[in-house]
């Protein structure tokens, strides 16, 4: 038996000041798209915004369901709607904000399972890394590739 150790790295920011331009961007970007967000359910509302290789950006937000599970994330919203409409190019970061009965949540809201293994078959697609911007109000979360986020990516097919 051997016991192995997974190091994952990230930077963490205090404010958006602290960010480059084109990361404030897209962080922004999500705020907003968090207006499209339809959550009467649970009251907790996502925007996400993808930024693909020629700086375009593209935004969802999740979209509750009586008929559970049948919404969808806003992580995915932005992916599928990126990829459907731009295909060929490749996405290369994405932002994620989320807002709990209409207050910016503090902490940053992680990615379900589902929309990790969604973004690692876009990293593949892309041939390249693709970062990820958590933010919350009181701190913000960037990863440099999806792997820090899903270390055992399902990609063997």
């Amino acid at each position: 038996m051997n016991e192995k150790e997974i190091k994952i790295n990230f930077t963490e920011f205090s404010s958006l000041d602290e960010m480059c331009a084109e990361d404030r961007e897209l962080v922004n970007a999500s705020l907003k798209s968090i207006e499209g967000s339809y959550a009467p359910y649970s009251q907790f509302h996502v925007g996400a915004a993808v930024r693909l290789a020629d700086g375009r950006i593209v935004t969802g937000a999740n979209q509750e369901n009586a008929a559970f599970p049948s919404g969808l994330c806003a992580e995915r919203t932005a992916m599928f709607a990126a990829n459907a409409n731009n295909p060929g190019i490749p996405m290369t970061s994405i932002a994620i904000s989320a807002a709990y009965k209409g207050a910016i949540v503090g902490t940053p809201a992680s990615p379900c399972g589902s929309c990790r293994q969604v973004m690692a078959e876009y990293q593949k697609l892309a041939g390249r890394p693709i970062s990820i911007i958590l933010y919350g109000s009181e701190v913000i979360y960037k990863f440099d590739r999806v792997d820090d986020l899903l270390p055992f990516i399902f990609d063997n097919i």
